[in-house]
């Protein structure tokens, strides 16, 4: 092959109790990734969207994560990369891990599937840490393998994927950009040991919550007493937003990502469409322009158009 396109998902990432560890594909949106293969070594970078991203591809996170995986293949050829991004940067849906992903894996298809997925995820997160200053996979690896994922380590990749029940996703993206950079400066240092406790506990129970479609645990266990009060104040209305959708009968949901978006979890499309309908109705009065999003949780990760 010379040339290939993919589809690269959206992701929620951390899921309340489980910062830089949980994380899930969704449907929509989704980048576009063309990956063309050339005779002269190295990458170019052209993006076909609106978002005025950088084509240099040392300061591109798709060039960053693709010169990584060609230094390893030892090839002697190089690629040009054009991105059709539908994930806005900034986001809080995994916009930075679906350029890195989408390209690591269209590279992969032009050297027959050379690298297996825990490779992918590994050359990915050098995408990650172009955009946020650290390594991290809870956005990369669900987007290059789909379902929903517990990152266990990321040196070396160990990436568990999850059994889940029947999960609906809402997703409210207000339209303000927080960086992932900027959202991990307000995280704490220390955390109390009590507050790690049951962030540990919350993620155990979430876990098996899943493993036994046991909705009433996932709701009780998707509590965070570290990550989520240090970046709520970045979101506007997030309170109110959150309130609103647990009303609509959510299981629950919070912080998507480093924010501004914001997921709720539903057992059916038909709720999580109620859900949509009442945290916009949160937004529609503020004047701040938002996106929303109703997505099954999907188990197909990055895959060929």
């Amino acid at each position: 092959m010379k040339e290939v396109t993919v589809r690269a998902p959206a992701t929620v990432s951390n899921v309340v109790c489980g910062f830089d560890c949980l994380g899930f594909a969704i449907d929509g949106p989704f980048d576009e990734v063309t990956v063309r293969r050339r005779d002269r070594p190295g990458v170019s970078i052209t993006h076909e969207d609106a978002f005025s991203l950088p084509t240099d591809p040392e300061q591109n996170v798709a060039g960053v994560a693709v010169a990584a995986l060609l230094a390893e293949a030892q090839v002697d050829f190089g690629v040009e990369i054009v991105i059709e991004k539908a994930i806005k940067p900034g986001s809080g849906i995994g916009s930075s891990g679906a350029s890195s992903s989408g390209a690591v894996v269209a590279v992969n298809w032009l050297l027959d599937e050379k690298f297996p997925p825990a490779k992918l995820i590994e050359f990915a997160m050098e995408g990650e840490r172009l955009a946020s200053g650290s390594r991290h996979a809870d956005n990369v690896a669900p987007c290059i393998i789909g379902g929903f994922v517990l990152v266990r380590s990321i040196d070396p990749v160990d990436v568990v994927r999850l059994d889940f029940p029947p999960l609906f996703a809402t997703v409210i993206h207000p339209q303000i950009e927080i960086r992932t950079a900027e959202a991990r400066a307000v995280l704490p240092e220390l955390v109390p040991l009590a507050a790690a406790v049951k962030n540990w506990s919350n993620l155990g129970a979430f876990i098996a919550g899943l493993e036994h479609g046991d909705y009433d645990l996932i709701d009780r266990s998707l509590v965070d007493e570290i990550v989520e009060p240090a970046r709520r104040g970045l979101i506007p209305h997030f309170e109110e937003a959150k309130a609103a959708g647990l009303a609509a009968g959510a299981i629950g949901g919070g912080i998507s990502g480093s924010g501004p978006s914001i997921f709720m979890l539903s057992k059916t499309r038909e709720r999580a469409e109620i859900v949509r309908t009442a945290v916009s109705e949160i937004y529609e009065p503020t004047g701040i322009p938002f996106n929303t999003y109703v997505s099954e949780i999907v188990s197909q990760g990055t895959s060929l158009r």
